[in-house]
Protein backbone atom coordinates (compact mmCIF):
# COMPACT_ATOMS: atom_id res chain seq x y z
CA UNK A 1 0.00 0.00 0.00
CA UNK A 2 1.24 3.49 -1.26
CA UNK A 3 1.04 7.23 0.82
CA UNK A 4 -1.07 8.16 -1.32
CA UNK A 5 -3.27 5.30 -1.09
CA UNK A 6 -3.74 5.89 2.64
CA UNK A 7 -6.69 7.25 4.12
CA UNK A 8 -6.17 10.95 5.74
CA UNK A 9 -6.25 10.61 9.19
CA UNK A 10 -9.29 11.92 9.86
CA UNK A 11 -11.23 9.46 7.42
CA UNK A 12 -9.54 6.30 9.53
CA UNK A 13 -10.23 8.00 12.73
CA UNK A 14 -14.12 8.90 11.97
CA UNK A 15 -14.51 5.15 10.52
CA UNK A 16 -12.60 3.93 14.01
CA UNK A 17 -15.17 5.96 16.37
CA UNK A 18 -18.12 4.86 14.68
CA UNK A 19 -17.12 0.95 13.93
CA UNK A 20 -16.06 1.05 18.19
CA UNK A 21 -19.75 2.87 18.60
CA UNK A 22 -21.49 -0.34 16.79
CA UNK A 23 -19.05 -2.72 18.90
CA UNK A 24 -20.36 -0.86 22.30
CA UNK A 25 -23.64 -1.01 21.03
CA UNK A 26 -24.16 -4.53 20.36
CA UNK A 27 -21.99 -5.21 24.10
CA UNK A 28 -24.03 -3.06 25.94
CA UNK A 29 -27.36 -4.41 24.65
CA UNK A 30 -26.29 -8.37 25.22
CA UNK A 31 -25.10 -7.21 28.37
CA UNK A 32 -28.58 -5.82 29.25
CA UNK A 33 -30.18 -8.33 27.40
CA UNK A 34 -32.12 -10.75 29.84
CA UNK A 35 -31.44 -14.10 29.54
CA UNK A 36 -32.94 -16.23 26.41
CA UNK A 37 -34.49 -13.61 24.88
CA UNK A 38 -34.41 -12.71 21.45
CA UNK A 39 -35.60 -9.76 20.59
CA UNK A 40 -33.50 -7.89 23.05
CA UNK A 41 -30.47 -9.29 21.14
CA UNK A 42 -31.97 -8.95 17.74
CA UNK A 43 -32.51 -5.05 18.37
CA UNK A 44 -28.74 -4.62 19.35
CA UNK A 45 -27.18 -6.92 16.23
CA UNK A 46 -29.70 -4.36 14.42
CA UNK A 47 -28.03 -1.10 15.91
CA UNK A 48 -24.72 -2.44 15.70
CA UNK A 49 -24.89 -2.97 12.21
CA UNK A 50 -26.01 0.31 11.05
CA UNK A 51 -22.83 1.71 12.75
CA UNK A 52 -20.64 -0.66 11.32
CA UNK A 53 -22.30 0.01 7.98
CA UNK A 54 -21.51 3.93 8.36
CA UNK A 55 -17.85 2.95 9.62
CA UNK A 56 -17.47 0.94 5.86
CA UNK A 57 -19.34 4.00 3.96
CA UNK A 58 -16.95 6.46 5.76
CA UNK A 59 -13.55 4.50 5.22
CA UNK A 60 -14.95 3.96 1.52
CA UNK A 61 -15.27 8.14 1.95
CA UNK A 62 -18.68 7.98 0.96
CA UNK A 63 -19.98 11.21 0.80
CA UNK A 64 -23.35 10.82 1.93
CA UNK A 65 -21.89 8.90 4.70
CA UNK A 66 -19.82 12.08 6.09
CA UNK A 67 -23.65 13.94 6.23
CA UNK A 68 -24.71 10.91 8.16
CA UNK A 69 -22.11 11.53 10.49
CA UNK A 70 -22.58 15.06 10.84
CA UNK A 71 -26.35 14.22 11.44
CA UNK A 72 -25.47 11.38 14.39
CA UNK A 73 -23.10 13.78 15.78
CA UNK A 74 -25.76 16.41 16.25
CA UNK A 75 -28.18 14.37 17.48
CA UNK A 76 -26.21 12.94 20.24
CA UNK A 77 -25.20 15.92 21.29
CA UNK A 78 -28.72 17.55 21.53
CA UNK A 79 -30.07 14.31 22.80
CA UNK A 80 -27.67 14.16 25.41
CA UNK A 81 -27.46 17.38 26.88
CA UNK A 82 -31.58 17.29 26.85
CA UNK A 83 -30.53 14.43 29.40
CA UNK A 84 -28.36 15.55 31.07
CA UNK A 85 -30.06 18.75 31.90
CA UNK A 86 -33.11 16.76 33.19
CA UNK A 87 -30.72 14.88 35.19
CA UNK A 88 -29.37 18.01 36.61
CA UNK A 89 -32.62 19.12 37.37
CA UNK A 90 -33.73 16.03 39.59
CA UNK A 91 -36.15 14.32 36.79
CA UNK A 92 -37.76 11.07 38.21
CA UNK A 93 -36.15 9.28 35.27
CA UNK A 94 -34.13 6.23 35.43
CA UNK A 95 -31.61 5.90 33.03
CA UNK A 96 -30.51 2.32 31.65
CA UNK A 97 -27.00 1.18 31.91
CA UNK A 98 -26.47 1.51 28.03
CA UNK A 99 -27.08 4.94 28.15
CA UNK A 100 -24.59 6.15 30.78
CA UNK A 101 -22.27 4.38 29.10
CA UNK A 102 -22.70 5.56 25.63
CA UNK A 103 -23.01 8.78 26.32
CA UNK A 104 -19.30 8.75 28.22
CA UNK A 105 -18.26 7.39 24.87
CA UNK A 106 -20.02 9.25 22.28
CA UNK A 107 -20.73 12.88 23.88
CA UNK A 108 -16.73 13.60 24.04
CA UNK A 109 -16.46 11.93 20.33
CA UNK A 110 -18.99 13.34 18.75
CA UNK A 111 -18.00 17.12 20.13
CA UNK A 112 -14.74 16.32 18.63
CA UNK A 113 -15.29 14.96 15.39
CA UNK A 114 -17.85 17.01 14.65
CA UNK A 115 -15.80 20.15 14.13
CA UNK A 116 -13.78 18.21 11.34
CA UNK A 117 -16.87 16.90 9.81
CA UNK A 118 -17.82 20.05 9.03
CA UNK A 119 -14.68 20.87 7.71
CA UNK A 120 -12.97 21.85 4.15
CA UNK A 121 -10.57 19.25 4.96
CA UNK A 122 -13.74 16.53 5.50
CA UNK A 123 -15.09 17.70 1.96
CA UNK A 124 -11.74 16.94 0.23
CA UNK A 125 -11.56 13.89 1.91
CA UNK A 126 -14.78 12.28 1.24
CA UNK A 127 -15.30 12.70 -2.68
CA UNK A 128 -17.33 9.83 -3.49
CA UNK A 129 -20.77 9.71 -4.76
CA UNK A 130 -23.05 7.13 -3.19
CA UNK A 131 -23.88 5.74 -6.54
CA UNK A 132 -21.68 5.87 -9.79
Amino acid sequence: MTASSTPPRGVWVTAAFFAVAGVLEVAVGLWEAPPQAFWPVWEALGRGILYFLLAAGLWNRIAICRTIAMVHCLAVLVTYAVVLGMALFHAPVRFPASVILESLYQVPSCALLLPYLRSPAASVAFPRPLLR
